[in-house]
């Protein structure tokens, strides 16, 4: 790796750092993306990755340090896509808000599933990046959820406690559902919308503060 390589970043600096650079740093995790979706970290080289992508393995270092650098940018990448999937409900009823806020959740995790379970386990090994792009993503879905339920983002600790189990239930599931595909979508966003219910009505009998939407 020369020295260029050694100190890439991952939008490159200066007179480099053009429209067509950013280009083609987003062509480059639109691949990547759609090499992890289904390929564990592992599997894949950087000499894989620079033949898909039609690039030399150069520029990949340029762009990105290194192959774990390239994967923390994907991860990235997906999470927007993840908490814009879960948080574009603003203008809809609230249950019917909760109803798309946790389909859209499926439904990404069901397209993208290798980078879902990177964003729920936490990455490769213990990887404090991965982790805390994790914690980010459940912030938003809690803050979403929230803002479904009760038309505000702010939690009383008792809330935010069962809505944390409720999701940590979620993740489950999820990934019980990817690995055995027994059930259609619909019934498991209707399974984990009940489940919420539920949730919602233990919340509201802890704390009158925050009553249970009415769904019907």
């Amino acid at each position: 790796m020369n020295n260029s390589q050694q100190r890439g970043t991952d939008v490159p600096r200066g007179p480099r750092g053009t429209d067509r650079s950013l280009a083609r740093r987003a062509e480059l995790i639109a691949t990547g993306r759609k090499l992890f979706a289904n390929t564990s970290y592992d599997a894949l080289s950087m000499d894989d990755i620079a033949r898909h992508a039609g690039v030399a393995k150069g520029l990949i270092y340029y762009y990105f340090k290194n192959k774990r650098g390239y994967y923390l940018a994907i991860v990235r990448e997906s999470v927007e896509e993840l908490v814009v999937r879960a948080s574009s409900t603003a203008d809809l009823p609230r249950a019917e808000r909760v109803h798309r806020t946790v389909d859209g959740y499926l439904r990404y995790a069901q397209h993208n599933q290798a980078a879902y379970r990177t964003i729920v386990s936490g990455g490769v090994g213990f990887d404090a990046e991965v982790h805390a792009v994790r914690d980010a993503v459940r912030e938003e879905l809690l803050a979403a959820i929230a803002e479904g339920a009760y038309g505000h983002r702010d939690l009383p600790v008792v809330a935010r406690t069962a809505l944390v189990g409720w999701l940590s239930c979620v993740e489950g599931v999820t990934l019980d559902w990817l690995g055995h595909q027994g059930l259609e979508r619909d019934v498991v966003r209707s399974l984990l919308v009940r489940m919420l219910r539920d949730t919602l009505l233990a919340i509201q009998d802890f704390d009158p503060s925050c009553p249970a939407p009415v769904t019907e």
